[in-house]
């Protein structure tokens, strides 16, 4: 990826359309299909399509389908939902596991996410339960970076997840 800095003093990274589609998780031809109907801006470079990094993570998050690995998370997170309800010391559970993930992920957005993750422990257990379960972008991507792992049993899980089918 490459980056080109733009008037403002900020940067912003030029993708080919390939890098585009990997981040949307697409082809490329759908990505060449959004600059050619208008819904991706880009600038050519010779003869080649370049769209900005910032204009593909507004065309990633503007949408409000999930994915289906969004879905399954979602599930995932109405059954956690649903046990620290019944018993919010598993926060404690989380904490620890977000304490081994901050030692990991130090820099970077994973970073950024584990942090507010620490706020939403440290916080209500109302919103912290309203982000576990809603579809907002920023609830999704918290869901990516999630440190409820082993609060559900197997079965748990299994049955959160064939539900999603």
């Amino acid at each position: 990826m490459r980056s080109v800095s733009m008037s403002a003093g900020t940067t912003d990274q030029l993708l080919t359309t390939g890098e585009a589609a990997r981040v949307l998780g697409t082809s490329r031809q759908h990505v060449v299909n959004l600059t050619k109907r208008g819904d991706l801006p880009y600038e050519t470079t010779g003869t080649h399509r370049r769209v900005r990094l910032s204009d593909v993570d507004r065309v990633r998050y503007s949408t409000q389908r999930l994915s289906a690995d969004q879905r399954r998370s979602l599930h995932l997170a109405y059954a956690i939902a649903g046990k620290l309800v019944q018993d919010p010391a598993l926060v404690d559970v989380a904490r620890q596991n977000l304490e081994r993930m901050r030692a990991r992920h130090t820099r970077g957005r994973p970073a950024q996410w584990l942090a507010q993750w620490q706020e939403l422990l440290d916080g209500p257990l109302d919103e912290l339960l309203i982000v576990l379960t809603s579809p907002s972008q920023r609830s999704r991507e918290l869901r990516q970076n999630s440190p409820f792992a082993g609060v559900l049993t197997d079965d748990e899980r299994r049955a959160a997840l064939a539900s999603t089918r």
